[in-house]
């Protein structure tokens, strides 16, 4: 086999080593780059590319896109309930950031960890449930398991830091199971950080009502979902980060 001489005459061999140090850290950098993690839209006020309906090819039901958001209108005469939307990727581990308004007394939820199954007619079923709440009616709310930004049932916050009905608010929910950790934050409050794996997490379903639903949390990769509670609720800016 031929061999070529690379040095160039006049450069002492110590240029060479730092040169050669040089470009490994370099490559390095660059690889490291490669691996970060960038914000990627799920929603970016034109298209709905990343979402179906729950046991569905495509989205039917009232959602619809009105200057840059994500709408649900409920129709009197839909099956109140059924429209849920899942993204048509799952996710493990993740940083997923939006903002919502939803109506008076409205409700409705993010899920993640969605198991879409036939046996399971909505994803409440298997999903555990960022709740998206508006209780201005009854000023007297004060149950924290099923406030906005509440994990619906199981854990939520010592109080309610959601803004009035009709107004946007920010929310953040990191979902990180090889570090085992849940966080919910929203209009820049951190509610609560919560297991979300293992026996400390089993211990937290067992003293819910989802105790002995066969199906609830039993995937770690799943679909996220946004659901129909048969109440007009608005999305906007759906991000999604995925963590290690």
């Amino acid at each position: 086999m031929r061999k070529f001489d690379l040095k160039i005459p006049g450069i002492p061999i110590c240029i060479y080593s730092i040169m050669f140090i040089f470009a490994l850290m370099l490559s390095a950098a660059c690889d490291k780059a490669g691996e970060k993690k960038e914000w990627v839209y799920l929603f970016d006020g034109s298209n709905l590319d990343a979402w179906r309906t729950y046991m569905k090819d495509s989205i039917t039901g009232e959602w619809e896109i009105s200057e840059g958001a994500l709408v649900y209108r409920p129709h009197p005469d839909s099956a109140h309930g059924m429209n849920n939307l899942i993204t048509r990727k799952k996710y493990k581990s993740f940083e997923l950031a939006l903002e919502w308004k939803i109506e008076k007394d409205g409700n409705s939820g993010v899920f993640y960890g969605i198991h879409e199954d036939e046996k399971y007619v909505v994803p409440y079923m298997t999903a555990p449930e960022v709740q998206l709440r508006d209780y201005s009616s009854d000023p007297d709310f004060s149950d924290n398991l099923q406030m906005s930004g509440a994990i619906f049932g199981i854990v939520g916050p010592q109080e309610d830091a959601a803004r009035p009905a009709g107004e946007w608010n920010e929310l953040l929910v990191s979902i990180d199971r090889a570090n085992n950790l849940g966080r919910v934050v929203l209009n820049g409050k951190e509610l609560f950080n919560y297991p979300v794996r293992g026996e400390e997490w089993q211990k937290l379903v067992d003293a819910s009502k989802f105790k002995d639903w066969e199906g609830f949390s039993v995937t770690e990769v799943g679909h996220i979902g946004l659901q129909d509670h048969a109440h007009e609720v608005w999305f906007r800016n759906i991000r999604i980060k995925e963590l290690k």
